[in-house]
């Protein structure tokens, strides 16, 4: 294909590419005359040109009459690169003489003292491809099979290995000797090596000794250990009629020191086994290496392989004995993995272990109340929420979870509690039995609240659920507590005054300052002024939240009050107790709506809770029987049907997830191993094969698409096809690598020499390796394979160009420039979840929005948003019930995250005006939001590329 795809060359060498090309009369010169660092540099400039395609056949000379004979160790190391890279035919096909004399050198290198020469020349005739030039060499190399180092003889291994599997006629003795070999060797890593050419070279010697061997197996070290586990997994995959054999053996090794052999003896162990003490032990195994391991990454890969184990059904049952062991890795301190592990625990806990795991969990609780970290906090809320869920799958256990958590209401953290109310909401109104539980320890722990949403939240339940009179008193006690001193206004005045007085006692002659007002006006300001802050620190909570101007509490509290109020008339029968306690409900809310209207608050009250609060205290007023009716019944009966709504939902998630389960029918074709198509085998597919081609970006599924169009449109075209040179690029989004395989066609009549990829980029991506240089024949064709890193999901741009020299031309460079790649975002993205809570959250920290007006032919709003959808591959979080229906309007929340981790959300408005007609397109915006600029408008660039896109096609 080329000439440099017809030398095979394993070395890589990094050639700087502001270097001046050195003259061949000078290296000559060097190489000659040099000392021996003259000779290395002249060395390394030669290895240079001949890879950039020089061909320099007078040096090939000089080099073995001057350079080889030194014993210098660098020189030594260069030279079997030089002759790895170096032309060693003539252009009729025949090996140059000249290497009879390197053949040779190798020769005495083999047996030469130094065991770092012995063992890198071994290394070098690994690589060598020639058999006229091994088999004079290859008693020397057998010879090296008995050097007293193991550097030598474990070189020697691999050498006789390569030669085997190229020329097998050189040493058709070679699986007999390594097995001798094996035998007697003690060095594990010869073993390892020696064993591993048994394996590809004659499995049924490897398989015979590690029979004789199976017992000291734990006894090896970890490299050996690793190359069995392999073996064994080949032969069991290949011939399942040797499990039995040496299922012993992968059981042993899950005790192995070596964590990497105890991961991959249980991977081996599940697809070898299905029974339930083979993925007991596989599952334990896991387990230890999730807790001991230190690496984030590790713990989390191992976690995901026990996840994946879960989905099994018949594996479920093993796994639900483990709950109790699994909660051990919540001792990391990964936010990541403990939220993995809980809802593994969640999906596998059983009415047998729920309360064992309650316990667990209780004390997780327990250990974060003095513990004050950055991600305490959100661990805290997970927490929660996991015991919430605990409850209403096992309601049982509502009991002991619900004093536990009442003690987080008093918390800092408003997320913790308001999750400790929304589940305590829950319990309240599904059991009966908890109410006096929860009402009693809800009224303990009131005092205690610090956050306005808590307090807010709190009032509501105390409102809706207190039935008894005692109750109905405590809260109003607790009320008056909370608000201080009635009228509110008129006590802040009289605080006010009463401060001012103290001080001025307290402070006779406080330094006093003139200080300029805006309408230019002198005032004076005292010292003891300063003073008063320290003593407004104790005001009750109630009363802050008002004073700060947040008066939707007020609101709340009106409403609170109203409900207990109304059920108090008809528990109590003596009118003046009656009327005393609506006389103080009134006088609250008259006293809350004064103090909005006097301007000592920070911002006055707003139009609706006046409003609000008015309502309620008419209602209270008038006692009307359909307002006691909508206070006291139709609250609770929208929370009722609002839990109903949220019951339905999770059932159908949960019903979708069953779905999945794969069944087998019985008039399902049967699979026979021996016919099966490869990309069809699935679970039976090799395990390390598959990884293995996951890893280098095969793509291993079989593709719908017979033709492989869908690849076709991943090729960029670079050049024109005028251009002297064509180029075009197949682009193989890989997770984080983007792999660039560009085609160059070489258009003239002429020899292009030094022709090089020069890629650059922009955005958050990074060129691996700069591509070698190469020269290209008239018509040729070859193809560079270049790397790009990607870290993070942002429109990213591949430029550059092709640099060459023509042939016996005294002209400068000749530059093709390229066309531009843009790399889409969407490989990144992947639709996913949140709750609306989270949803909210980030969307008030999220500080960069992109707005995004629409701009379509699409006609349906329903359809806009599914094609949004699917291009952006977000996921829409509003329910379809939400979504269904022709009001002309449309709200939906739209989710996803990249793989790299960061969230994406997008919020679109849109409408079809009535007016406008049938025919009217969609009007509206799409808001996006991401923690970094990129993500945003990158988002925005693809929906409004989208968009341009659909709507030529409805135009066409």
């Amino acid at each position: 294909m080329t000439s440099l795809a017809e030398q095979p060359c394993y070395t890589l060498i990094n050639v700087p590419m502001d270097a001046e090309p050195p003259s061949e009369m000078q290296l000559k010169q060097d190489l000659e005359k040099g000392d021996a660092r003259t000779k290395i540099e002249a060395l390394k400039k030669v290895i240079q040109l001949i890879l950039n395609g020089e061909k320099m056949p007078s040096l090939l000379m000089i080099i073995i009459r001057f350079v080889m004979p030194m014993q210098d160790h660098t020189i030594k190391k260069l030279l079997l690169v030089f002759w790895e890279v170096v032309p060693k035919y003539t252009p009729e096909g025949k090996l140059l003489q000249e290497f009879i004399l390197v053949c040779d050198a190798y020769r005495k290198d083999l047996q030469h003292p130094n065991e770092f020469i012995r063992g890198s020349t071994l290394r070098f005739l690994c690589k060598l491809k020639e058999p006229e030039l091994l088999e004079p060499l290859m008693p020397a190399i057998r010879q090296c099979l008995e050097h007293r180092h193991s550097y030598v003889r474990r070189n020697a291994v691999l050498a006789i290995y390569t030669i085997f599997r190229n020329y097998e006629f050189l040493i058709p003795d070679a699986p007999e000797l390594i097995h001798n070999f094996l035998e007697g060797e003690q060095d594990m890593s010869c073993k390892r090596n020696a064993f591993m050419m048994l394996i590809h070279a004659d499995q049924e010697r490897a398989l015979n000794y590690l029979s004789s061997c199976i017992d000291q197996v734990t006894s090896f070290g970890d490299i050996l250990q690793l190359v069995i586990v392999e073996l064994i997994y080949k032969v069991c995959h290949a011939n399942p009629g040797e499990r039995a054999r040496f299922i012993r053996c992968i059981y042993n090794l899950l005790n192995s020191s070596s964590p990497a052999v105890r991961y991959e003896a249980a991977g081996t162990l599940v697809t070898l086994s299905s029974a339930p003490t083979a993925i007991k032990a596989a599952a334990t195994c896991y387990i230890e290496l999730i807790v001991k391991e230190s690496d984030n990454n590790v713990k989390l890969i191992v976690l995901d392989r026990l996840i994946a184990l879960r989905e099994v059904p018949a594996h479920e049952k093993v796994l639900q004995e483990l709950v109790m062991d699994i909660l051990r890795v919540l001792s990391s301190p990964d936010q990541e993995v403990r939220k993995k592990t809980l809802n593994l625990a969640l999906d596998l806990v059983t009415s047998r272990n729920i309360e064992e795991m309650v316990l667990v969990l209780k004390k997780e609780v327990v250990k974060t109340n003095n513990v004050e970290h950055e991600d305490t906090g959100k661990y805290r809320q997970l927490l929660v929420r996991t015991l919430h869920q605990c409850s209403v799958k096992f309601p049982d256990v509502a009991g002991t979870i619900i004093p536990v958590l009442m003690e987080f209401l008093g918390d800092t953290n408003e997320l913790a509690a308001a999750d400790v109310l929304v589940f305590v909401r829950e319990a309240v109104q599904r059991f009966n039995q908890l109410r006096p539980l929860v009402m009693s320890k809800l009224l303990d722990v009131f005092s205690t609240i610090k956050a306005m949403k808590i307090h807010r939240a709190a009032l509501w339940i105390l409102g809706e659920y207190c039935t008894t009179s005692d109750d109905i008193q405590s809260v109003m006690t607790l009320i008056r507590q909370s608000l201080g001193e009635i009228p509110i206004v008129d006590d802040e005045m009289k605080k006010a005054a009463g401060e001012v007085k103290e001080d001025e006692m307290q402070v006779g002659s406080g330094a006093v300052q003139r200080l300029v007002t805006a309408d230019g006006t002198y005032a004076t300001q005292s010292a003891f002024s300063t003073r008063t802050s320290a003593k407004k620190e104790e005001v009750p909570p109630l009363r802050k939240d008002m004073m700060e101007g947040d008066f939707f509490i007020g609101a709340a509290l009106a409403t609170t009050l109203t409900k207990l109020a109304l059920k108090y008339i008809n528990i109590t029968q003596d009118k003046k107790r009656q009327n005393a306690f609506v006389a103080e409900a009134m006088l609250i809310m008259a006293t809350i709506i004064h103090l909005g209207k006097s301007g000592l608050p920070a911002k006055p009250i707003t139009d609706d809770d006046v409003d609000r609060i008015a309502v309620c205290l008419r209602v209270l007023a008038e006692k009307s029987e359909l307002m006691g009716e909508i206070f006291n019944t139709a609250c609770r009966g929208s929370l009722s049907l609002m839990l109903a709504a949220k019951i339905e939902e999770e059932k159908q998630m949960q019903e979708l997830a069953e779905r999945k389960v794969v069944k087998v029918h019985a008039d399902d074709p049967i699979s026979f191993v021996q016919l099966i198509n490869r990309s069809d085998q699935g679970a039976g597919e090799n395990m390390f094969e598959l990884t293995l081609s996951q890893a280098l970006g095969v793509n291993a599924k079989k593709d719908s698409d017979p033709l492989g169009s869908s690849k076709l449109n991943k090729v960029s075209q670079l050049t024109g096809f005028s251009d002297p040179v064509y180029a075009e690029a197949y682009v193989n989004v890989n997770q984080y690598d983007i792999v660039l395989d560009v085609l160059i066609v070489n258009q003239t009549a002429d020899c292009l020499q030094n022709l090089t990829l020069e890629l650059a980029t922009l955005g958050d991506l990074k060129l691996v390796e700069k591509p070698q240089p190469l020269t290209l024949a008239p018509h040729d064709y070859c193809n560079i394979k270049a790397n790009v890193k990607v870290t993070s999901t942002e429109n990213g741009i591949i430029f550059g160009n092709i640099v060459y020299d023509v042939t016996g031309a005294t002209s400068d460079r000749n530059v093709v420039v390229l066309n531009d790649i843009h790399i889409d975002i969407m490989d990144y993205i992947v639709p996913a979840s949140c709750t609306d809570t989270e949803f909210r959250q980030m969307w008030a920290e999220f500080e960069w929005e992109n707005k995004v007006t629409v701009n379509t032919n699409i006609l349906d709003l329903k359809e806009y948003l599914e094609h949004v959808m699917s291009c952006t591959n977000m996921k829409c979080l509003t329910p379809e019930k939400a979504l269904s229906g022709d009001c002309g309007f449309m709200a939906a929340n739209m989710y996803a995250r990249s793989i790299f981790g960061e969230d994406v959300l997008a919020n679109l408005s849109i409408e079809k005006p009535l007016h406008l007609g049938k025919d009217a397109s969609v009007q509206g915006h799409v808001r996006i939001r991401a923690k970094s600029q990129g993500m945003a408008l990158s988002m925005g660039d693809k929906i409004n590329l989208s968009q341009k896109k659909a709507a030529k096609i409805m135009a066409g």
